[in-house]
This record gives structure tokens, C-alpha cells and sequence, in this order.
């Protein structure tokens, strides 16, 4: 029998309810003749309620604490789902991200998963079980608990597919699919039937929500096709694999993100304090978004490094803030940045869509406090109380119009 994996997100398990609903969703698909591994999130909000809690005890928990308190909100979905499944008739067994043999390394809260033993998880399907495995978690070489970050369980489900040569991994979120832009701020976002690894890959890593990039990752490195589905009453999809390049070029997608800082500095001595600043954040686990460095050893001030942060994931950022004050000396830090980025396949063989986006940004009056590129990839740093409209701007020039 052919081994599915499904997960559900936050707001499809959101409450009893909907608990009930997804648990004969799962038995239609394990009596159709699959076996089943499913792996969900926390309930709702209740990861967020559980941040507010430790805010309420520490202004700066330790982070090995937090992974502990936040573990704890997948595994109360995973139980009571199973719950469910067994009163509909369907075996089933919960296990944690450590006992489905899901390995990380030694970083909280934003943990990366180096290997998958899922010797538990083949037993438990060995004998008839649906296997609900709690997502946004595994365990440390170490033996601590981590957890992988915001949209984490995305990441638990496919590296669980991989691991199980599963036909195929089903994202269930409260949208049907991908968009051309976030449809909750444009609401002329155009549905993405299907698209390549490399481009989910770069919405995600530019702030897409709908998938993880660590996700994708292990997604494109084992070939798993991704589905991404509505949880309910939705009749599209997006399907995430393996396409021929240049098939769809320009631009496919708008993507923004608010709550960005960039950390810079200049002068003499810059890669020093260069090192200094990626080890200080290494130490304090900070997801760095972009890293610069441009060193000029003839005229020393015109030497220029820095990084950019998002602040998603930094508990107390106020309080970051004044130490990093207080361990760099001349240190720059600019807060309320937020960035839009342009995603397509070849985007950048030349510069006529960076240079007409320039343009646009420019006749809006809007200024630009950086740029960057990839393969796939153009980003504009603006300051955050601009980024919606300017993802508006650009989703109307480069989809709308061309559409």
C-alpha cells in the first residue's frame, strides 16, 4: 500500500470541531486502502497564548525552556485527534517529533532537521496503525527537545515523507493553494495550479506563509510532490515538484514581509567586528534573513557590513536591542523595515524588471534602502509602512497588467 502524509495546519484544527471533521477526512483516506501518517500543528493560537505565557514569567526565556512550553501545543492536538480516530473505528497511536525519529541539531526555536529514523512510525504502520505524529518538533543530538520555527510542521511532514519513500506529502491550511500574491491584502491574487521547487523555495525564504522553506528543501532533495490543499470545502490545489525550467518565466509572484531590522556598520577593523556580530547572533539563535560585507582596505570608511534580521522569532526585541547597544561599539541598527519581493524563473537574465521596478518605486515617491538578487529572486528594502502598498504597486504592474 502506498504510504500518505498529511498535515494540518493551525486554523484546521483550530478547535473540537474541526478535530472531528479532519478525523473523517483521515479515515476516508486510510479506508480507500493507504496507510496514513499525519502530522498537525497546535490548536488555534495556542502557541501564541503559550509565547504570551512565558512573556508573563520572563521578558528573555531561555530558549531551551521555550522549545519545552511550546512543545506542548502539538502534543495536545496529536492526542485528541487521535482520540477522535479511534472512536471512528480507525487504530491509531500519537507519537512526538523524538519518538517518530525526527533529528535536529542543537539550536532552539529555529532548529534544523539533520535525519529522519522512523523506525517507530514503519512498526506502528506494520501493524494497521494511522500514525499522528505532533509536527514543529524533534529532538536534539543532545536528547533536548527543539522545535523548527514558525511553519515548522511543514518541514516535520515532508522530511516524515522522505524518510517513509512516501508517494506524496498534502499541506492542509484554511487556503487552497498557492497565490500570486498573499489574497488576505490583494485580493486579485491569481491561483497558482502548480509550481517548481525552486520558486516555492524563494517565496518561502521572502516570507510566503503558505509554505516552509526548510519544507521545500527536503521536498525538492527527495523528489516528494507537494499538495498544497484547502482543509476544507476547497476544490483547487497547488501541486509543488519537479518542472522544466523557463516553462513560465517573469514574474509569477509578489511576496512581503514586515518586521525586518537591518544591524550594519563601517570603518577600520570590519572583519573582526564582522565575526564578532555572526557569532554574537549565532549565540542567540537570531534567523538572519541577509548577510553583507563589502571591505575596502585602501580608504577603511568606505567599508560597509552588516545583516538583516527578522524579528518573528526574537522574543524581546527591545531588550536585543540595548545589548547589542551595549556589545558593539558605532553599532547601526534600523528598525520598522519590512522588504517586497519580485519571484520568477529567470527574472534576472537581464536588468529591464529590476530597472522598471526601480522606476515604479521611484514615481511613487517610495524609497529604497536596499536591494538584492537571486536566480529567481528581486527584493527591495522599504521601510514596513510602505510594503503593502508597494506589493500592491507591484502586483498590479507585473501580474494585473500582464495577466
Amino acid at each position: 500500500m502506498a504510504i500518505i502524509v498529511q498535515k494540518y495546519g493551525g486554523s484546521s484544527v483550530a478547535d473540537v470541531d474541526k478535530l472531528l471533521l479532519i478525523a473523517k477526512k483521515i479515515s476516508e483516506e486510510k479506508k480507500s486502502g493507504n496507510d496514513v501518517v499525519v502530522v498537525v500543528s497546535a490548536m488555534g493560537k495556542s502557541t501564541d497564548s503559550l509565547i504570551d505565557l512565558a512573556k508573563s514569567i520572563s521578558k528573555n526565556p531561555q530558549m531551551r525552556e521555550m522549545d519545552m512550553l511550546l512543545s506542548v501545543g502539538e502534543r495536545t492536538t496529536m492526542s485528541l485527534l487521535c482520540m477522535a480516530l479511534n472512536d471512528l473505528g480507525v487504530d491509531s497511536i500519537s507519537l512526538t517529533g523524538s519518538q517518530a525519529g525526527i533529528i535536529t541539531n542543537d539550536r532552539h526555536n529555529d532548529a534544523r532537521v539533520i535525519e529522519v529514523r522512523p523506525f517507530r512510525v514503519l512498526d506502528e504502520i506494520a501493524n494497521n496503525k494511522v500514525v499522528v505524529v505532533g509536527g514543529f518538533q524533534g529532538v536534539s543530538y543532545k536528547r533536548d527537545i527543539t522545535t523548527l520555527g514558525r511553519g515548522g510542521s511543514d518541514t516535520s511532514a515532508v522530511a516524515l515523507a522522505a524518510a517513509l519513500n512516501a508517494e506524496r506529502c498534502e499541506i492542509y491550511s484554511d487556503v487552497d493553494g498557492v497565490y500570486s500574491a498573499d489574497p488576505s491584502l490583494i485580493k486579485s491574487a491569481v491561483h497558482l495550479p502548480e509550481l517548481p521547487y525552486e520558486i516555492m523555495q524563494e517565496m518561502s525564504e521572502a516570507g510566503a506563509k503558505v509554505l516552509n522553506a526548510q519544507a521545500v528543501q527536503f521536498a525538492k532533495e527527495s523528489n516528494i510532490a507537494i499538495y498544497a490543499r484547502k482543509s476544507f470545502g476547497g476544490k483547487k490545489e497547488t501541486i509543488i515538484r519537479i518542472m522544466a525550467s523557463g516553462l513560465s518565466k517573469g514574474v509569477k509572484a509578489i511576496v512581503h514581509e514586515n518586521q525586518i531590522v537591518r544591524i550594519s556598520f563601517g570603518g577600520s577593523e570590519i572583519h573582526k567586528k564582522f565575526s564578532d556580530l555572526l557569532k554574537y547572533s549565532e549565540k542567540r539563535q537570531y534567523k538572519i534573513k541577509e548577510i553583507y560585507f563589502s571591505a575596502n582596505e585602501l580608504n577603511t570608511s568606505n567599508s560597509k557590513a552588516g545583516l538583516l534580521l527578522s524579528l518573528k522569532n526574537i522574543l524581546d526585541w527591545e531588550s536585543s536591542k540595548d545589548e547589542l547597544r551595549n556589545s558593539f561599539d558605532n553599532i547601526n541598527i534600523e528598525p520598522g523595515l519590512g522588504a517586497v519581493s519580485l519571484i520568477g524563473d529567470g527574472i534576472n537574465r537581464d536588468s529591464s524588471i529590476l530597472l522598471s521596478s526601480i522606476k515604479l518605486l521611484e514615481e511613487n515617491k517610495i524609497k529604497i534602502f536596499g536591494i538584492s538578487t537571486t536566480s529567481f529572486r528581486i527584493s527591495f528594502l522599504l521601510t514596513d509602512e510602505i510594503v503593502n502598498f508597494s506589493a500592491q504597486l507591484f502586483h498590479r504592474k507585473w501580474i494585473e497588467e500582464i495577466s
